[in-house]
């Protein structure tokens, strides 16, 4: 029977997640890095390891220019992947996209921090009803696809607004391969965040620019 793209193997030898992704962090190329190459260290471990690792570096409210386009799309492929049960396919133009790896593995290795906080309160098979059937890994993987979207909408200079929709995904993640139904519910409440937060902004924004234009 084919596996699921998305499925994650693992036994009592083996390796944490964590320490999985503090292994690619370190084998990363000294000077710049593309998505192609971050996808060879990953090897076939699975969609839902791939999109925890291109959390990592929006974990700490700072921006690196590009990134969340790059990491955000290709999460926004993995999301559509896992819907539709197909392996991942990624746009040549994403795969080759250079960025600079002096200043993304510092991010990364920051994030990886925070990472392994909430991997530390994940627990296996809690709330099973979220994790069963067909429809409600369905809604999952949607959300990880609206926690890509609000991932690379503009507001990239703003703080926490990468940071929240990262940490969405990231809770999915989590949630998916650990089977823990509560860890995947605070991912759709933080998705629910960061509509919020970012309604905030606009209407903000939208409500100064409105006492500017009065005032002129």
């Amino acid at each position: 029977m084919k596996d699921d793209p998305g499925t994650y193997h693992t036994d009592s030898a083996a390796e944490s997640l964590g320490d999985k992704l503090e292994g690619i962090i370190r084998d990363l190329p000294d000077d710049r890095v593309t998505l192609a190459e971050i996808l060879d260290l990953l090897g076939q471990e699975g969609l839902l390891i791939l999109a925890a690792f291109l959390t990592l570096v929006f974990l700490i409210p700072v921006s690196i220019p590009g990134v969340s386009t790059v990491f955000g799309a290709a999460i926004l492929l993995i999301g559509f992947c896992r819907l539709f049960n197909r392996g991942l396919w990624v746009p040549e133009r994403i795969r080759k996209r250079q960025l600079p790896s002096e200043t993304l593995r510092p991010g990364l290795r920051k994030g990886l921090i925070w990472f392994r906080r909430l991997e530390r309160v994940s627990r296996p098979h809690r709330l099973r009803w979220v994790t069963r059937g067909r429809v409600m890994p369905a809604l999952s993987d949607c959300a990880i696809i609206l926690g890509a979207v609000l991932l690379m909408a503009p507001f990239g200079l703003i703080p926490f607004s990468n940071t929240l929709p990262a940490v969405a995904i990231l809770l999915l993640a989590i949630g998916l391969l650990e089977r823990d139904g509560a860890c995947i519910i605070l991912g759709h409440l933080t998705n629910l965040a960061t509509i919020f937060y970012f309604a905030l902004l606009i209407g903000g924004g939208g409500f100064t620019l409105y006492k500017l234009f009065r005032y002129f």
